[in-house]
């Protein structure tokens, strides 16, 4: 009896299993979801915060990875995007919204309210047709509330002022300011040098980030200016962005050096 079956390509196999592998990854974002829900409720914050942390850097990794990896085509059964927005929808609305629940940043007669809040503006910002734009921009305050209550626990700031700041955040989700995707930064310039540059300081902020944690509750005065830096960085440079498109941009260099050429005649 003929056989009808197909011969499968080792490279090929293999490269079926490295893009399944890549969906595997995104999918433990939510067991350090999970995981940082468990630490919260038993007021460990620190390592809520590593198991925080471990999420941001896995949602940092796997949409390069399956670029790489030709996931969408090789791995296709699985919606990637779909699995992507459900995960970074706990990991960066609902474990940081339970935070405020649990912990004392906020006026207990605040904390409900401004929790349930945070979800519904999230849930809004999510939902969007062009909440990632299609030059890869978010749009609104992109429901980074994780980090956010990251800057909040090391400030130690009054919590009437942490209020505050929480409830202007909800109203930028519904801004429609164009934030730089920081995995995506070849729609930031078209200068190399600029991406890597910008790159460089993402990951630096990583570390400092992490070195703030490992030393605390001991101040690092230095650390703490240079995220406040890159925070100002970012919203500078994510504004930039929004006033001058990229093609523009390279427009205007066009017509100011047409200019230039006409005048040294």
């Amino acid at each position: 009896m003929e056989n009808d079956s197909v011969p499968v390509c080792p490279s090929s196999l293999a490269q079926r299993i490295l893009a399944w592998s890549v969906h595997l990854i995104t999918a433990s974002g939510a067991v350090f979801g999970l995981f940082s829900l468990h630490a919260i409720h038993e007021e460990r914050w620190l390592i809520a915060f590593w198991l925080m942390g471990a999420a941001v850097l896995v949602d940092g990794i796997d949409g390069t990875l399956a670029r790489r990896f030709s996931t969408k085509s090789l791995a296709s059964r699985v919606d990637g995007a779909m699995l992507d927005n459900i995960i970074d929808y706990l990991n960066y609305v609902i474990v940081p919204a339970f935070f405020l629940i649990q912990s004392d940043l906020l006026p207990p007669l605040l904390r409900l309210p401004l929790a349930g809040l945070i979800t519904l503006c999230s849930s809004y910002q999510f939902c969007q047709t062009d909440a990632k734009t299609d030059d890869h921009f978010f749009k609104g305050f992109p429901s980074y509330w994780n980090i956010v209550v990251f800057y909040l626990f090391l400030w130690q700031l009054q919590p009437s002022y942490n209020a505050l700041i929480l409830a202007v955040l909800c109203v930028l989700v519904f801004v429609p300011i164009k934030y730089i995707y920081p995995s995506r930064l070849e729609y930031l310039s078209e200068k190399q040098m600029l991406r890597t540059g910008m790159l460089g300081l993402t990951l630096l902020w990583g570390v400092g980030s992490s070195w703030l944690l490992l030393q605390y509750p001991r101040p690092q005065h230095k650390v703490t200016i240079f995220l406040i830096a890159y925070m100002i960085l970012y919203i500078g440079a994510s504004i930039y962005r929004q006033v001058v498109p990229l093609g523009r941009e390279a427009e205007e260099s066009d017509s100011m050096g047409a200019l230039l050429r006409l005048m040294r005649r």
